[in-house]
């Protein structure tokens, strides 16, 4: 469990997220049975000055690794100072050789008090800004995108917003779409565990055609900013542009909310992904993802590679029946580095 203090200094922490929070971090204890570390420094009057959570993953090949943090886009050390930092990394250093890990990975949002590892600069996240009211978000987005949207009112599409009594409608969506993109699936537990951990902090919207659910997304709150970490479309409804109307909805739920920031996730700089996202007016924020092997620093850059080297894995998966993906993509899935 984490220490004392913990989830304040998350909460007032200007780099804390909703998945530095001491449930959250345990969220891959409680779906996958993976080991979970707290490493803490402190002021010598007891006051908390960094934290540095660390999940351990046997990754395939049979690699461990702990990670900072693994499942999400943030994670990494929240510090006071560069003293606090270095104990943390340390400290984090000296807990991989006791676990005999090869690798030690932090997923940062800033590079700041700065870490001397490999570092990967090939992840951002999309944020846009948002504005007071949706009349405003309208206009800003401009009519040829407005159009997209108004195309999906012709199939009379039915949003509703909920918790954990829409889970089921939105893991079917998910775990379809992960095997049309040859991605081994999470199991339904780990998003049992997500919206336990988070509570009051998650939503989850469904887009019904019907009584079918055919879009949907898990909503992340945190200050005055939501994120969509989690958002799937059928591929058989994109031409009625269902996606578009699904990111229209949970903008103006964020508007709604009073936020003043959507945050779309990570995605790679060029891709599909990035240009749908940037075609909401969303900017790109960098990510620094870094890594520290015992037998150097080529070997831990290695760590950082991308997806390419799992391209022929990601092609056989995307041709499997949905029933076997849906079978032995949650034994896979807690595995994989991404």
């Amino acid at each position: 469990m984490p220490p004392f203090g913990w989830d304040a200094y998350v909460a007032a922490h200007a780099d804390g997220s909703p998945f530095h929070l001491g449930e959250s971090v345990l969220v891959g204890q409680r779906s996958f049975g993976l080991p979970v570390h707290f490493l803490s420094a402190r002021h010598p009057d007891g006051r908390l000055r960094g934290v540095l959570p660390l999940v351990e993953q046997l990754l395939i090949p049979r690699t461990r690794c702990l990670v900072s943090l693994p499942f999400c886009t943030y994670g990494g050390p929240l510090v006071d100072d560069e003293p606090a930092l270095a104990g943390l990394v340390q400290a984090a250093v000296e807990l991989a050789g006791e676990r005999r890990a090869s690798r030690l990975v932090m997923r940062r949002s800033s590079d700041t008090p700065a870490i001397p590892w490999p570092t990967a600069l090939d992840k951002v996240s999309m944020v846009l800004p948002l504005p007071g009211t949706k009349d405003e978000l309208a206009q800003r987005l401009g009519s040829k995108l407005r159009s997209q949207v108004r195309r999906a009112d012709r199939e009379k599409p039915v949003t509703v917003t909920g918790h954990a009594e829409l889970l089921g409608d939105f893991y079917a969506v998910f775990c379809s779409v992960m095997r049309d993109l040859g991605t081994p699936v999470y199991p339904r537990r780990f998003f049992d565990a997500v919206l336990a951990a988070l509570g009051e902090h998650a939503l989850v919207v469904v887009i019904y055609l019907g009584d079918k659910p055919v879009s949907a997304a898990v909503l992340v709150q945190w200050h005055d900013g939501i994120e969509i970490p989690w958002a799937a479309t059928l591929h058989a409804v994109n031409r009625l542009s269902v996606n578009m109307r699904l990111y229209w909805d949970v903008l103006q739920l964020a508007i709604d909310r009073g936020c003043s920031r959507f945050d779309f996730g990570r995605c790679t700089p060029g891709s599909g992904t990035y240009r749908f996202k940037a075609q909401w007016g969303a900017h790109p924020v960098q990510l620094y993802w870094q890594a520290w092997a015992p037998d150097g620093a080529a070997s831990a850059a290695s760590a950082l590679g991308n997806r390419s080297k799992f391209d022929a894995a990601v092609k056989l998966w995307s041709c499997l029946p949905l029933w076997m993906t849906n079978a032995l993509g949650p034994c896979i899935s807690p595995r994989l580095p991404w």
